[in-house]
């Protein structure tokens, strides 16, 4: 019953925040447009519900750029202002309540991360795939980036043996106070600044992750 009263309400936010935030949407899709040019919407696989992948959609914020190697830039020097300005409000995330309408995610839950990290994850990390992944989460509203990724499992955890729609409120009341504030929003932030689990070992991680924020 919890999870049905939960999906309801996902879905009336979500109707109701793509309708009101029509405005913002279009603002973000221009400046998108202009800084990165096409496509302006970001897709990429990420673990879903029991790790079942499904595709996340974000506006982009960074270029596609190489180096003479034909290894990709560090994030902070693919990253375009505009894309910093999108980050610092969030509105980069706003194509993930169709996410949401979908079923794919809900609107709190543990962020998804990257597909590769699945496999450096400890038996008990698993745990944060029972729920859906959320837009944003307990670990969101408790530090985001300028935490390291163990204390984010910890908190991601933590949600999954309390959650509720009490809780799920508290988060979105704090979320929408931390979007206002642009509170612990580091852009261009490197993943190896916060992976203090490994989870981002593999070469490749790095090179495949073209516009991944790390909270």
């Amino acid at each position: 019953m919890r999870d049905v009263v939960k999906r309801i309400c996902d879905i009336i936010v979500a109707i109701a925040g793509i309708v009101l935030a029509a405005p913002l949407f279009l603002l973000a899709a221009i400046l998108t447009l202009a800084s990165v040019g096409r496509p302006v919407i970001f897709r990429q696989k990420r673990p879903g519900l029991h790790e079942i992948p499904f595709v996340m959609y974000k506006f982009r914020t960074m270029i596609e750029a190489y180096d003479v190697g034909g290894d990709i830039l560090p994030d902070h020097q693919r990253l375009t202002l505009v894309g910093c300005f999108l980050r610092k409000t969030s509105l980069d995330e706003l194509p993930g309540l169709i996410n949401v309408l979908k079923g794919d995610m809900s609107l709190v839950g543990p962020r998804p991360l990257l597909m590769e990290y699945l496999p450096h994850y400890a038996a008990e990390h698993r745990r944060r795939h029972s729920v859906k992944p959320g837009i944003t989460g307990w670990a969101q509203v408790n530090g985001r980036q300028s935490i390291p990724f163990s204390k984010r499992m910890e908190y991601d955890l933590w949600y999954v043996d309390n959650r509720g729609l009490a809780l799920d409120i508290k988060i979105l009341f704090l979320t929408a106070k931390n979007v206002i504030k642009t509170s612990d929003v580091i852009a261009g932030q490197n993943i190896g600044d916060v992976d203090d689990l490994g989870l981002s070992a593999e070469p490749s991680v790095a090179r495949n992750a073209v516009d991944i924020k790390t909270g």
